[in-house]
């Protein structure tokens, strides 16, 4: 356009021509120009630059998530350990991580450059997640009771599956460490497992894992492993005195209940976080 402005033919205005018709037009003023955007204020270059790091943070918090399950996907791999790939909750982390990664990605280029198309998909990914939040939340509190059978239906998989899924065990001996607790109803529970029934060969049988024990918790790094061994062949004043004899369901459901106050706290904050990185995009794509 400007080489255009060049080439035009340059006249000079003056009241009145030489011949007395009103004065001529300038030619240059047919031609606005190149249009140039207003600078935006300091404040949305404040925003801008907000919603870079904070893009930026969850960044690397998605990179992190994503080299947690490839990590414990390959060293499964090594030990040949596991569920399938298809059922494996290492994948959970794998694919969390791949979203947070994308989005947050997406969010930093699109804050970095000004993309409108960028932005756009950060602003409806982020509320997505959250509706879909707020529609998970309603739904675990309208039904609590199927919830409540969906643990009982965990616990009595972690039992029955102890020995055959390493996934399984680690979650099965963390509550009963934690909650001093064996089993699902009781101790006894555990002759369900073929590996601990009575009938069972080996020296399992007849007993319950290390973590029903009644100092598992104090027992240092490496926990003593055999301090069950033939618990189930005692009476329940005598096992008492080794392993702990109540059930793992009522424990469980007593301290979900518990901590159902800081959960549904984090989950608002989670919220409420998804929400300022929504508003600060739709602010960057207004300006």
């Amino acid at each position: 356009q400007v080489s255009r402005l060049a080439e035009l033919p340059y006249s000079s205005c003056s009241d009145e021509d030489d011949d007395g018709d009103p004065p001529c037009r300038d030619m240059t003023q047919q031609d606005p120009g190149p249009w140039c955007p207003p600078r935006p204020s300091p404040f949305s270059r404040c925003v801008r630059c907000l919603t870079f790091l904070w893009n930026l943070l969850f960044l690397l918090l998605g990179l992190l998530l994503l080299a947690l399950g490839v990590w414990g996907l390959l060293a499964k791999a090594a030990q040949h350990l596991g569920a399938p790939l298809g059922s494996d909750p290492m994948l959970l982390f794998v694919l969390g991580g791949l979203g947070a990664s994308a989005v947050s990605l997406a969010g930093c280029l699109g804050a970095l450059r000004a993309s409108p198309c960028l932005l756009r998909f950060v602003l409806g990914a982020l509320l997505t997640l959250g509706g879909l939040q707020v529609l998970g939340g309603l739904l675990l509190v309208l039904a609590r009771r199927r919830l409540r059978d969906l643990l009982r239906d965990l616990l009595l998989l972690c039992l029955l599956r102890y020995r055959d899924d390493p996934d399984l065990q680690f979650l099965m001996d963390e509550v009963q460490r934690s909650l001093q607790c064996c089993g699902l109803g009781s101790y006894r529970d555990w002759e369900s497992n073929p590996y601990f029934n009575c009938s069972a060969p080996g020296v399992q049988a007849c007993g319950v894992p290390g973590s029903c024990c009644q100092h598992s918790a104090q027992s240092g790094p490496v926990p003593n492993a055999q301090c069950g061994f033939g618990a189930l062949a005692l009476g329940p004043a005598a096992a008492g005195a080794v392993v702990h004899v109540e059930g793992c369901e009522d424990a469980l459901g007593a301290w979900l209940r518990g901590q159902a106050g800081a959960m549904a706290a984090g989950a608002t904050t989670l919220v409420l976080v998804e929400a300022v990185g929504a508003l600060m995009a739709l602010r960057v794509l207004r300006d």
